[in-house]
């Protein structure tokens, strides 16, 4: 049994020796050139993103509310997954700072559309106020 648990830790750590770029660490910055923040960083095969609003392609806040911008600020993040090899479906955790504990429901439904099998970990909260004024804020990680 030692000798299969030592042969395992032998392989493993050949495997992660063969992989030399498996923890660097890449920074991937933001579209806006004013931003003070990377749009993601890469470290080996995980992706972790800035906090995402629902702006439009203007950088404005899209108008209609929570849901709106719910909706406005998960499809920027599934685009952002797209453009760097992964996908909505490859998120294993995500943050929520709502303006408004009070939206939580109103969010939740917005999200359940999003994320219907595979819903990531989560944690939500409430902000005592967000970028621009937004109504909700949303951080994931991913793998590629």
């Amino acid at each position: 049994m030692l000798r299969t648990l030592r042969l395992v830790a032998l392989a493993s750590l050949a495997a992660a020796c063969a992989r030399p770029n498996a923890l660097e660490v890449e920074w991937i910055p933001s579209p806006r050139p004013a931003a003070p923040f990377s749009e993601l960083v890469r470290v080996g095969d995980v992706l972790y993103l800035a906090g995402q609003i629902g702006t439009d392609s203007t950088g404005r806040l899209v108008p209609g509310g929570l849901q709106t911008e719910a909706r406005q600020a998960l499809n920027n993040i599934k685009a952002t997954l797209e453009r760097h090899g992964s996908g909505l479906d490859r998120v294993v955790k995500c943050t929520v700072f709502l303006a408004d504990i009070r939206d939580y429901n109103d969010f939740n439904e917005i999200y359940l559309t999003y994320f219907r099998a595979r819903k990531p970990a989560r944690s939500a909260m409430a902000a005592s106020g967000l970028a621009l004024n937004a109504r909700v804020e949303i951080e994931c990680m991913a793998v590629t």
